[in-house]
């Protein structure tokens, strides 16, 4: 997206094209192979801020490019601008790191705060399974989830799920 284009040659997300990138790095995708998902780790290039995310591509990119990420298998990933205005990468989740996060908003000027992604996104989705596990009857929930046949709407049931 941040180079010239990206084709799609075989069809992999859509049918087969090639659309103009927003032109901020001098590099073309192309779309081919296997997608790629694996957990990494790495640090930032120049200042060594440690990170951890996940690859997520499918293809390759190609061109003159400055890395903005070393991975700890020794590859590197991303590009950042020679001002450093423009940066991007394959990493996902890159700032759900607390570390990475407050890397990037100090670069640009601003503070972080306390906010914990991992702690706090943890607590949320325990609040979240005891509200489910108080208002909703999850074993009658999969039970339904595994049934294998079909479940037909009974007359005055508009659900269909009662036997």
């Amino acid at each position: 997206m941040l180079g010239r284009s990206i084709a799609d040659p075989h069809g992999i997300e859509g049918p087969p094209s090639k659309v103009e990138g927003l032109g901020l790095f001098d590099v073309d995708t192309i779309l081919e192979g296997d997608k790629v998902l694996i957990e990494v780790t790495g640090e930032t290039v120049g200042s060594g801020v440690p990170f951890k995310g996940y690859e997520m591509h499918v293809g390759r990119t190609t061109g003159a490019l400055q890395p903005l990420l070393k991975l700890a298998s020794g590859q590197v990933d991303g590009a950042v601008s020679a001002d450093g205005r423009v940066a991007g990468c394959y990493i996902h989740g890159l700032l759900a790191d607390d570390r990475q996060r407050q890397h990037w908003l100090q670069r640009i000027g601003g503070q972080a705060s306390a906010f914990a992604y991992e702690s706090d996104v943890d607590a949320t989705l325990d609040l979240l399974a005891d509200h489910l596990e108080k208002h909703v009857d999850c074993d009658r929930l999969l039970e339904l989830a595994r049934e294998p046949q079909a479940r037909v709407k009974t007359s005055g049931d508009p659900t269909g799920l009662k036997a």
